[in-house]
């Protein structure tokens, strides 16, 4: 005789525990609220920090490491320049994962808050149940934040054993010597400069004109140079035709008549939202052509008492955004007032070197006929980058004409991503504190990167003043 299945009941459950679901769970828990996460892997992090943002980003410090160590006089003079394995730089990924688990374990547990494992499936607008398990799950709100995964065409054989996508990728078990990377956004562009620094030739097919085309030119043109220097082969416009299988390597075909052979294939082509199991169907909910839930200002879904956030709501796909989306989902919840909607996000995309920008391009003002001007600071003249070694980067700022208001921030080379945020601080600023002569008014540290705010402030008000 089966048991009776049992119901638990929450104010709110939260299904997903990467980014968006972490703070929304966090949040409402601090907030008075009963809340339980589901889980549908073995540990808590979700996909960033098993297979997306956290692994990648380690074995992308481990290569640069290893080119700086190999570039640098100052270690040459120890020996020959060293090569590491794909094994060998994975194992640097494991170590970060590992405490990134822990750590958001002991988050959970501190906070009390139950973690079950499982697949959620709504039954209703108030009802969860997890396939196979012989209980339900309760609440009067939801938060959807199950991320999203590789894209996978029908027409590509994705069982193939040299066949790859970003998630898979991490279970390569050989160095190849030559890599093709299907897509040339921030996920292809980020493994190209990887593979690239660890010694492969890459060959990254590229459907649009040039690199990461929502990029300042200038940021874009000065990617592929540094692309071009480790070994990648960036081919502008074009698209994959179809995919030759043999054992020991595969051959791609582009739509151009072109043939292309390598080790292995990276597919870096687009993102799915993890909705295909969710059960959204019993709840009148639709998803757009690449499974994503459409919210509105206030993360709410078309019923009224489920939200998402994250990477399964689309724009932005950042990790850095999913937290305060989910941040805010949960507010709109437990408290209206203080709930915000995302707008202004910096990009950080980790090449080696890392691009990182935020605001208005140059091409854009130019099409909406906005006077600006630019200033520059590059990095090889800042003693701090002399110091270290790391002289390649440019910190770009781009005002207002008239009124000196930053407009856009654009930044190319080591750290970028950590100092494009002086600016951000600035951009969010009202009045006169938001233009160029805070940098000149600021004093900065003796030698730091940020210093590259001042010069770059002087740069653009000399050709104004």
């Amino acid at each position: 005789m089966k048991s009776a299945i049992q119901k638990k009941h929450f104010d709110i459950i939260v299904i997903g525990s990467g980014p968006a679901g972490e703070a929304a769970a966090m949040n409402a828990k601090k907030k008075g609220r009963s809340v339980a996460v589901i889980c549908a892997l073995e540990q808590v992090g979700g996909n960033c920090t098993h297979l997306g943002t956290i692994p990648s980003k380690a074995l992308r410090h481990a290569v640069k490491q290893l080119i700086d160590f190999n570039t640098n006089p100052l270690f040459r003079d120890l020996g020959d320049a060293r090569k590491l394995s794909f094994q060998q730089i994975l194992k640097q990924a494991d170590r970060a994962v590992y405490t990134q688990v822990r750590m958001r374990t002991d988050f959970y547990a501190r906070n009390q808050i139950p973690i079950f494992k499982g697949r959620a499936r709504f039954i209703d607008r108030h009802t969860i149940e997890l396939p196979g398990k012989r209980s339900r799950f309760t609440a009067k709100h939801f938060v959807i934040a199950t991320g999203s995964r590789p894209y996978h065409p029908p027409d590509v054989d994705f069982g193939h054993p040299r066949l790859f996508d970003s998630d898979t990728i991490l279970q390569l078990d050989h160095s190849p010597r030559k890599v093709t990377v299907i897509g040339a956004g921030v996920i292809g562009c980020e493994y190209a400069s990887i593979f690239g620094g660890l010694g492969c030739k890459v060959e990254l097919i590229n459907p649009a004109a040039s690199l990461l085309s929502f990029l300042d030119s200038e940021i874009s043109d000065a990617l592929m140079y540094h692309l071009r220097n480790v070994g990648v082969r960036s081919r502008h416009n074009e698209e994959y035709a179809q995919i030759e299988y043999h054992d020991y390597h595969i051959v791609t075909y582009l739509q151009s008549g072109k043939k292309i052979k390598s080790d292995i294939v990276l597919w870096a082509n687009g993102r799915t939202g993890n909705t295909d199991d969710l059960g959204l169907d019993k709840l009148g909910l639709e998803t757009n052509g690449r499974g994503q839930i459409e919210v509105d200002g206030r993360y709410c879904t078309q019923v009224d008492n489920i939200y998402a956030a994250g990477d399964v709501i689309g724009w932005p796909s950042l990790a850095g955004a999913a937290y305060d989306q989910g941040r805010a989902a949960s507010n709109a919840i437990v408290a209206p007032q203080d709930s915000y909607p995302v707008h202004e996000v910096a990009t950080g995309i980790y090449t080696i070197p890392e691009i990182s920008t935020l605001g208005k391009t140059e091409a854009e003002l130019t099409r909406d006929k906005i006077p600006y001007e630019v200033g520059k600071a590059f990095f090889k003249n800042t003693a701090r980058a002399q110091i270290t070694g790391e002289q390649v980067g440019m910190l770009k700022l781009i005002f207002h004409f008239e009124t000196l208001e930053i407009l856009g921030i654009h930044c190319f080379g080591d750290q970028a991503s950590e100092i494009i945020h002086i600016g951000q601080a600035i951009m969010q600023q009202r009045g006169e504190a938001n233009t160029m002569k805070y940098f000149l008014t600021t004093t900065f540290n003796y030698p730091t990167m940020a210093e590259a705010y001042r010069t770059a402030a002087l740069d653009g008000l000399n050709r104004v003043f």
